[in-house]
């Protein structure tokens, strides 16, 4: 069994993190936990990319609609459709269109439980509900019902892989394998070596 230390994930500033000039703040919020950078650029994706990112896993589609509809009928909402496809489509269109909107930052993160780590220091996917202390908490006030309202995305700053098989796909999508570094970090040493050796001269 490999390693958890070697587990990645795929984080993505979205077009609104970059215009508000929180790449930084974004990227030091996982180096200070701990996680390594081990990939990063930054493209204008097309409505293709974002679509076949979205699309990776099947279900996809299925399981956001119902989401969807489970998420306006909580509230004591009527849904637009009660077809989860149907709902879907509106809400890829909308991603294409926030996605492809200007520059976005992709990075792959790597270390112990990456994925876990990631989306709890990036917070829920609505910024409304999410924790203090987390990027979307701390940095936007956007919500479902705002969104909503302008027919839009909610705008969240960040995507962040949500399971590991996810972040494999993703992966492989936004990079290729010579764009991914091998690497060691000196702070490695203290995180994961067994006996802590070394420390003392």
């Amino acid at each position: 069994m490999e390693h958890p230390k070697y587990e990645q994930t795929l984080v993505i500033v979205k077009p609104d993190g970059v215009q508000r000039s929180l790449i930084g703040e974004v990227i030091s919020r996982y180096e200070r936990v701990g996680l390594k950078l081990v990939a990063i650029k930054m493209v204008i994706p097309t409505e293709a990319h974002v679509e076949a990112h979205y699309t990776l896993d099947p279900n996809w589609m299925r399981i956001t609609g119902e989401k969807t509809i489970k998420g306006y009928k909580d509230k004591g909402l009527l849904p637009p459709s009660e077809d989860p496809l149907e709902i879907t489509r509106v809400v890829l269109a909308s991603l294409k269109k926030y996605l492809t909107a200007g520059p976005v930052v992709a990075m792959i993160w790597e270390g112990a439980h990456a994925v876990k780590i990631v989306r709890k220091l990036t917070g829920g996917t609505e910024p409304l509900t999410s924790d203090v202390g987390t990027i979307r908490g701390d940095y936007v006030l956007d919500s479902y019902s705002m969104s909503d309202l302008d027919v839009r995305s909610v705008r969240n700053i960040v995507h962040a892989s949500g399971s590991v098989e996810e972040a494999e796909m993703e992966i492989k999508h936004w990079f290729t394998e010579t764009e991914i570094q091998k690497y060691r970090l000196i702070q490695e040493q203290i995180i994961y070596d067994v006996n802590l050796d070394g420390i003392k001269e």
